[in-house]
């Protein structure tokens, strides 16, 4: 059976590299429906997600769709995994908060009994900052699983931790989550 994931992308430098992740998870056959945070469009078009994974792309919570569809709650009933990745801080201090106030945050809190995988990334100072690592410890103690983010020589031009693991390293997590 086709595994459907959920593939959350929001305001990084890195959301680049989730059109290989979606890429890469389509082609091992599962069924990746992808969910952009309005900044996260900024960085990747919507088009470029739809084309590779040949679903819908979600952007909108209010955006029109069938009448007799919630689309939030049965995109998470569907789903079998979400990953976010890139994961910016102010996607994981929402998610700590429990703020459901876009299409992502309302189906993060929607899903139930899926691994859930956050995968950083953003500056140094702001990874490391106490209040972002106080939601990183919050999500954890629920049951999030983070896929830590490399140290490397970061878009502002600093070095340090916060670059987005390697692609292979996140679809290496994905496999396992699902068991294969």
């Amino acid at each position: 059976m086709k595994k459907n994931i959920i593939l959350g992308i929001t305001g990084s430098i890195a959301a680049y590299k989730a059109a290989d992740i979606a890429n890469t998870l389509n082609k091992e056959g599962r069924s990746v429906h992808t969910i952009m945070t309005r900044a996260g469009t900024e960085f990747i078009t919507p088009l470029t997600l739809q084309t590779l994974t040949k679903n819908k792309v979600y952007t909108d919570l209010f955006a029109p769709c069938a009448p007799s569809e919630v689309e939030h709650i049965s995109l998470a009933q569907r789903a079998d995994l979400l990953l976010v990745a890139p994961a910016s801080a102010n996607f994981i201090a929402k998610a700590a908060a429990g703020i459901a106030d876009d299409m992502l945050s309302t189906v993060l809190l929607a899903v139930r009994g899926i691994p859930i995988l956050i995968a950083p990334a953003m500056n140094t100072a702001m990874y490391e900052n106490p209040l972002t690592q106080r939601n990183i410890r919050t999500l954890k103690e629920l049951g999030f699983c983070f896929i830590e983010p490399r140290e490397a020589m970061l878009a502002c031009g600093s070095l340090g931790k916060g670059a987005l693991a390697d692609t292979e390293q996140i679809l290496s997590a994905v496999r396992e989550a699902l068991g294969e």
